[in-house]
């Protein structure tokens, strides 16, 4: 297991090449055929793989809830993401997936994990929408593999949502208050449901309307779109546009490529991009491609505090 994740040095030079490493992992199902479905993470969000060690249950947790385990003295929840996706379970899961999640550490019980692989974002899609209605939201992309299987590119942060109930605090944007001059819109991209809220949520509680798009494909369009428009009734974009957020993990186009685009397009100059990630630890990396600031995800209060600090507010 341990040479598996050995390093994630090399990784970082993915950065702006639309590219990324995801660890496939099975949950197995008890339909007669044995069959198991292949999920993925990206690697930048895994801590550690092993066996699975002794876990100690805790009383009242929610279902999919398996217990906790005590690694290097740090207490971890471990989460079983079969019984969590509803699958009928056709055996014990044999493998521990350490991840970190925008500052939360949490185990997922895996049947097996298989390997890492690399891929292009153009190669990864949206997922169909009978897919998105099956996994209500669970899955926020989908690509094919050489043996023609495919992988179902989960989302985590909605799992931590449904299970613990994380970001789902409405007093975390208590303390956001609408800044004092009208400024253009924002558009935010992240094929996150979950992060789509929460984004929204803080700028509707800054005064500020929001553009919404679920990949960087879609974001660059809306773009293109606006920077039109503006052309168009020769009025400057920036009434138009103000900011853009984008997560970093997207299909189709990542936030690397869809920054270095906005940076590299003389339309778009003096418009700032916050770079918007659940990754932990990993405040420069949006430096390599322009952009603005970097803010972790689900911290409304830093956000706000990011975008005001980049608009011309008085």
């Amino acid at each position: 297991m341990t040479q598996l994740l050995q390093s994630v040095d090399a990784r970082t030079k993915l950065a702006g090449r639309n590219q990324l490493e995801i660890l496939l992992f099975t949950l197995g199902r008890n339909d007669g055929s044995g069959r198991q479905e292949t999920f993925g993470i990206n690697v930048f969000k895994v801590r550690e793989v092993m066996h699975v060690p002794e876990i100690t249950r805790a009383p009242d947790a929610p279902a999919a809830v398996e217990g906790m385990v005590s690694l290097r003295g740090q207490v971890v929840p471990v989460i079983h993401l079969a019984r969590y996706c509803n699958f009928p379970v056709m055996d014990d899961p044999g493998i521990l997936v350490i991840t970190e999640y925008n500052r939360h550490v949490q185990g997922f019980l895996v049947h097996s994990v298989e390997s890492i692989v690399r891929l292009d974002w153009e190669e990864v899609r949206v997922p169909p929408s009978m897919i998105m209605a099956e996994r209500a939201g669970l899955v926020t992309a989908v690509t094919e593999l050489d043996d023609g299987r495919l992988v179902m590119i989960m989302d985590v942060e909605k799992v931590l949502a449904d299970v613990a109930g994380f970001y789902q605090d409405e007093s975390i944007f208590q303390s956001i208050a609408p800044i004092p001059v009208n400024v253009g819109a924002v558009l935010f991209a992240d094929d996150s449901i979950v992060a789509r809220q929460q984004v929204r949520k803080t700028l509707e509680r800054l005064g500020i309307k929001p553009i919404e798009a679920t990949n960087g494909t879609e974001a660059w369009t809306q773009l293109c779109d606006l920077a039109d428009r503006a052309a168009a009734s020769k009025q400057p974009l920036k009434d138009l546009l103000s900011a853009v957020v984008t997560d970093i993990e997207m299909p189709e186009m990542d936030g690397y490529v869809l920054t270095q685009r906005i940076k590299d397009d003389q339309r778009f100059k003096g418009i700032p991009v916050i770079m918007h990630s659940s990754l932990s630890g990993n405040a420069n990396l949006g430096a390599s491609v322009g952009a603005d600031v970097y803010v972790p995800k689900f911290d409304p209060t830093e956000l706000a505090n990011s975008l005001k600090a980049l608009l011309p507010i008085p």
